[in-house]
């Protein structure tokens, strides 16, 4: 059943029309519907195109919280074979939130890592929601080391709204868990590609997202917090989330202009969550293209320095 957000509603009432009227048909044959359903998916049709040409900052932060988008078991069910996941970081547990390991994209073998918010009420909660704690980020550490050591490359998807900020996560050590990782995505040597697929939350996201390449789908946000806690902090006013959402600069359009990722992954109108097969048909060939643009023939430091330089360049086009 699909879920509306509230700027959807023109949409959903459309849609509901369509709807009741197929019911109609189901039971009285006798009553012709296929004019009237064709004339209204039109109207719907063009609705969700007008509405996706002009979402505003929080609007899109709406769209890649959507529950129905596609999730990191998504892209991995779809894009990868022969997948293997590895589970504990050797120290302290498993955590389910950060998912990592093994398989291979069109045939060639690749490192996978991401975060999964699950998607219904038992999933996310073994998840947590997509929020790692720390034995996550060392868990991310162990994978990039086998990586490293056996010249595979690296594909993050990016989807929580931060790291998990709880008692027991400060006490072993988050800030220096999520450095860590972070640390090691700049030393690499092997090509590693990040996709923010849904919220690309603070420390959190880069943890993991310190890439090669960065990549965005239209309607995903990256930012240094959720716009929520930081309406809270700035204007005293958690309500003013839509306002530090636009003041953040926290769409892709908006990150492409300041050099803070290098692609958009385009969205069909309605977003991923519409349209999961064309999605992963769209971040397929940008995976594709990555790889063919970092062989794993390419020198192990050249890959560290075209790393360094993307992220010493960010902001330098802005004066």
């Amino acid at each position: 059943m699909q879920s509306y957000l509230d700027f959807e509603k023109p949409v959903a009432d459309l849609e509901g029309k369509i709807a009741e009227l197929k019911s109609l048909a189901t039971s009285d044959q006798a009553v012709s519907i296929d004019e009237e359903v064709t004339r209204l998916s039109a109207r719907a049709d063009e609705a969700l195109v007008d509405i996706y040409k002009k979402l505003t900052p929080w609007q899109k932060t709406q769209v890649a919280r959507h529950p129905q988008r596609p999730h990191f078991s998504d892209y991995v069910k779809s894009l990868i074979t022969e997948w293997t996941p590895l589970a504990g970081d050797r120290k302290f547990a498993e955590d389910p939130a950060l998912q990592a390991g093994f398989g291979r994209f069109n045939g060639q073998p690749v490192a996978i890592l991401g975060q999964e918010k699950g998607s219904n009420t038992e999933s996310r909660l073994k998840h947590n929601f997509g929020m790692a704690r720390p034995e996550g980020y060392r868990k991310a550490v162990r994978i990039m080391d086998m990586a490293d050591r056996f010249d595979i490359p690296l594909v993050s998807f990016v989807d929580t709204a931060g790291a998990y900020p709880g008692i027991g996560a400060e006490e072993r050590g988050q800030a220096e868990a999520i450095a860590r990782s972070t640390e090691r995505c700049l030393e690499l040597g092997v090509p590693n590609l990040a996709i923010i697929i849904g919220e690309g939350g603070s420390g959190g996201a880069i943890a993991i997202a310190t890439a090669n390449r960065v990549l965005m789908l239209e309607n995903a946000i990256y930012s240094v917090i959720s716009p929520e806690p930081g309406a809270a902090i700035l204007f005293r006013d958690a309500a003013r989330a839509p306002d530090m959402a636009a003041a953040q600069k926290i769409t892709a359009p908006d990150l492409l202009a300041l050099g803070v990722i290098d692609g958009i992954i385009a969205e069909p109108a309605g977003g991923a969550h519409r349209h999961h097969g064309e999605v992963m048909a769209s971040t397929a060939k940008a995976i594709s293209q990555f790889l063919a643009d970092f062989p794993g023939t390419r020198g192990r430091l050249e890959v560290r320095e075209h790393r360094r330089d993307k992220f010493l360049a960010i902001g330098t086009n802005l004066g």
